[in-house]
This record gives C-alpha cells, sequence and structure tokens, in this order.
C-alpha cells in the first residue's frame, strides 16, 4: 500500500511482495490525509493493510501541482511504484491518456532509474539525499 506517512520506501526489494499481492494507491487528496494527521487504516486497533511503503522522492508533472516535489497524482504515484518495482513499459502505459503523463518519465527518468537500480529501502534514503540535497 503506497502510504505517504511509511517510513520506509517502496524500494525493488519490495518486487516480491507486490507481485504476490499487488500495489495498492488510494485515489483521494494527500493534503486532506494530512489534515486527519493519519492515513486510513493506522488509526488504533486496527490492522494494518499489507506492507506500508512511501514513494522516495520525485517530481510531479500533473497540471495542478508540477514541479512541486512529492505532490504526485494517484496515476503519478501508481507509475512510479510500477517503474521502482521493475516494469518501466508497465509504468508508461499507466499514463497514457492522462494530462502531463508524457512528461513525468521523463522529468523524472534519472531519480526512477536508481530508485529501480537500489538494493534495498536504505539506498533509496542515499539517493534522495543525494538527488534532492540533504533532504
Amino acid at each position: 500500500m503506497l502510504d505517504p506517512y511509511a517510513p520506509t520506501p517502496l524500494s525493488p526489494a519490495d518486487r516480491r511482495a507486490a507481485e504476490d499481492g499487488g500495489v495498492l494507491a488510494v485515489d483521494c487528496s494527500w493534503n486532506r490525509l494530512s489534515e486527519r494527521g493519519r492515513f486510513p487504516g493506522t488509526e488504533a486497533g486496527t490492522r494494518p493493510v499489507g506492507r506500508r511503503r512511501r514513494l522516495p522522492l520525485l517530481v510531479a508533472t500533473n497540471p495542478q501541482h508540477y514541479g512541486r516535489v512529492a505532490q504526485l497524482n494517484t496515476v503519478e504515484a501508481l507509475s512510479a511504484a510500477v517503474y521502482i518495482l521493475g516494469r518501466p513499459l508497465e509504468a508508461r502505459d499507466l499514463l497514457a491518456g492522462f494530462r502531463g503523463g508524457d512528461d513525468f518519465l521523463e522529468v523524472n527518468r534519472e531519480r526512477l532509474e536508481r530508485y529501480r537500480r537500489a538494493a534495498a529501502a536504505e539506498d533509496i534514503g542515499l539517493l534522495e539525499r543525494n538527488l534532492f540535497g540533504g533532504v
């Protein structure tokens, strides 16, 4: 499950779990989740749904948030996850027909390739700091 509040970034190490159980992206405003202070299913006493992973830092190309870091729309987020998990052609297909979709992979190509080649979540954190200057 893609969760903006998860401490662990999605990495290629999650590929097997994604192939076995899929990838879930909730189509809603994550700004509203921020107002609530949590992601659905994280309330006290609830059982977590699958593995929760945040996306590594990427730049949005959708018309509403163009050029903003970590403000992806749902299709950008799902496409990025699929790319990082080793399916770049499917990631491109997901973006077909969406405004800004053609630009998303191009703008983020270097980042996505580095994230896709990372061995583990720890490597993703180091890459984020290197690619985004000390995040």
